[in-house]
């Protein structure tokens, strides 16, 4: 039942209000998520604790999320509790924290939600920052076994090729890269072999999904721009972008924000598509 956003899981937001207002709750363990701690170090909201998505949140050697062990020795550093509310935010109008949030719910958390708005909004009202580090008391954080249902691996994604009926592609990346003009945004070192975009998929750009001030568009913007490519609840939906973080986002604004009950997420992205010989690509640019 949609809460007084309107969105189908109105638990998955919580308002900056809401944060600023239970930031001594013992059980509520609020995470900042950015691709560094540099943001996190300069000031964050009190009692935040601080994940590097780079170092923390991926196995660098096996480009994968963390393993079961490695989640909860992550969470329990943090002091998260099986009971705990987990809210993260971060930058980038959370899109490191929706990641982080989608690797939660596959691990079964039970209350776990984004701040709306992220870093942005909370700094955008004068909210206070810190530069202290939180006081936290480690547990024994026990994770569920992953749940693979919200992931798409490359062999989940080739039945999509084409989009053929019930089934969509959502390209968040930007045009320029899903038309085959740039192979990654600027100064990113994470590339594919090649550029272009899975046939079949449709660009709608993550950022499209937030209001100026970073928070989450209304329902109703939100299924115009979606359906208004064809990507609605009737089908099954996957959505990727270079890497995973950004579509973690859009996975998430279908998932939790619209109630679209088959949606993944393929982290793999670009990176491995782009990359895999023989695998299907439409690059527009190429062909100008």
């Amino acid at each position: 039942m949609a809460g007084e956003q309107g969105y189908a899981n109105p638990a998955a937001v919580v308002s900056t209000e809401w944060v600023a207002e239970h930031l001594n709750d013992p059980k509520v363990r609020l995470i900042e998520v950015d691709v560094d701690t540099t943001a996190y170090d300069q000031g964050h909201i009190p009692g935040a604790v601080g994940f590097n998505w780079t170092t923390q949140l991926s196995d660098r050697i096996r480009r994968d999320i963390p393993t079961k062990e490695a989640w909860e020795r992550l969470l329990g550093q943090a002091g998260v509790g099986r009971d705990s509310k987990i809210v993260f935010y971060g930058d980038n109008n959370n899109w490191f924290a929706a990641f982080a949030y989608w690797i939660a719910k596959m691990y079964g958390h039970p209350d776990v939600a984004l701040m709306n708005g992220g870093r942005k909004k909370w700094e955008l009202e004068g909210r206070p920052l810190t530069t202290d580090a939180p006081n936290v008391a480690p547990t024994s954080y026990r994770a569920g076994e992953v749940d693979l249902t919200y992931r798409a691996y490359m062999k989940d994604v080739m039945p999509y090729v084409g989009a053929p009926q019930g089934k969509a592609l959502v390209d968040v990346r930007s045009p320029a890269e899903y038309s085959g003009e740039i192979i990654a945004p600027p100064g990113l070192s994470e590339t594919a072999q090649r550029c272009g975009h899975i046939p079949g998929a449709q660009n709608i750009p993550w950022g499209q999904a937030a209001n100026e001030d970073g928070t989450f568009k209304s329902p109703d913007e939100l299924r115009q721009l979606y359906g208004g490519k064809g990507v609605t609840p009737d089908k099954e939906v996957v959505a990727y972008c270079r890497i995973g973080e950004r579509s973690s986002h859009t996975w998430f604004v279908l998932k939790e924000l619209l109630g679209y009950s088959n949606v993944k997420n393929y982290d793999g992205s670009w990176t491995e598509w782009g990359s895999v010989i023989g695998a299907p690509i439409d690059n527009p640019a190429a062909a100008t």
